[in-house]
């Protein structure tokens, strides 16, 4: 899309957006485009900087746009971490011993999160026991 800043014969300045620039001439010319303030169809383009995207800008707005989708994203997984941690039962070192019970049948089912050594999680998977690790998140990330 173009913008063009327009303006008709009675100084009345407004914005077009067109899909090309033969498109803005084929508007003028058929009587289409019109002044929005005084219905005038003597309307031109006014003098405008163009807008020149270089590499290094693109890069410069990539770069933001990471950023922030990077603090959006960390701060969803902060808040499904917190939620995780407020609706479980934390049975520290216990945590195999209960996963056991709870999968077995011999505790009530409840989340439950807790520490294990790696040997002790991948024997809780070979075990047919769904685990899984929280990571544990810094307070803040820029």
């Amino acid at each position: 899309m173009i913008r063009y800043s327009l303006h008709c014969e009675n100084a009345h300045e407004f914005e077009g957006w067109f899909s090309e620039s033969a498109d803005f001439d084929r508007q003028v010319a058929s009587g289409f485009l019109v002044c929005p303030v005084c219905n005038s169809a003597s309307v031109s383009k006014l003098l405008m900087a163009p807008s020149v995207s270089t590499a290094r800008r693109k890069d410069e707005m990539q770069t933001l746009a990471m950023d922030t989708m990077r603090r959006e994203a960390f701060q969803k997984l902060k808040g499904a971490v917190a939620a995780i941690k407020a609706n479980s039962q934390d049975v520290g070192t216990r945590f195999p011993e209960e996963a056991r019970k709870i999968h077995y049948g011999e505790s009530d089912a409840r989340g439950i999160i807790g520490q294990t050594t790696a040997d002790e999680a991948q024997a809780l998977l070979d075990e047919g026991i769904e685990i899984a690790a929280l990571p544990v998140l810094p307070d803040d990330v820029n």
